[in-house]
């Protein structure tokens, strides 16, 4: 398993990218065609700042990423790109000022600090998936899709059923470029009801 982290790691500092994430992200988009040139994407839990750098590339200059994290970003960013310093649990998904108009993605890699105790995290996980869906009821486009990284656990279930109450078609993807012995799998709701 090392070789495989040393080998996206790797290639995440000779490409560029802030982390080894954007790979998760890459094999995502390529797969599920997610992002579009133009695309307006919304990206919750943004630090280190790896999808925002993926995101920027794939939807061009006509496009926009605005990222949301409570650390702040050491990345130098584009002009598609904008950042919000802010906890999600303070974003207001109605403040015109942080949200000018609406999403064709939503897509968040927000993980809760871990605890080992699996209840507490997988609550915890939920939790932020919930901050996430409440915004993408506000701000994403009837045609657009949502993105969340969640964990295996107690919850796992009543996220799935949540998601597919909100959208048309929901799928679970484990990437390749994830740890195996990660818990993380990413669910994809796409065609917001």
């Amino acid at each position: 398993m090392k070789t495989v982290q040393d080998h996206y790691f790797n290639k995440a500092k000779k490409e560029g990218f802030a982390a080894r994430s954007a790979y998760k992200l890459q094999e995502i988009d390529q797969k599920h065609q997610l992002l579009k040139n133009g695309s307006q994407v919304l990206d919750l839990g943004c630090y280190p700042g790896s999808w925002m750098q993926y995101i920027s590339k794939k939807i061009g200059s006509n496009g926009r990423v605005v990222g949301i994290d409570r650390t702040e970003l050491r990345i130098a960013l584009k002009e598609n790109m904008r950042f919000i310093h802010s906890d999600i649990d303070d974003v207001d998904p109605d403040d015109p000022g942080l949200f000018a108009g609406f999403f064709d993605v939503i897509c968040s890699d927000m993980a809760p600090n871990s605890t080992g105790i699996k209840n507490v995290d997988s609550e915890r996980s939920f939790h932020l998936c919930q901050m996430a869906l409440d915004i993408a009821s506000h701000k994403l486009k009837k045609t657009g899709s949502v993105l969340l990284k969640s964990f295996h656990g107690s919850t796992f279930d009543r996220l799935v059923k949540l998601m597919r109450t909100d959208y048309q078609q929901v799928k679970i993807i484990k990437p390749k470029s994830s740890r195996d012995e990660s818990k993380e799998v990413f669910i994809l709701g796409n065609q917001k009801r």
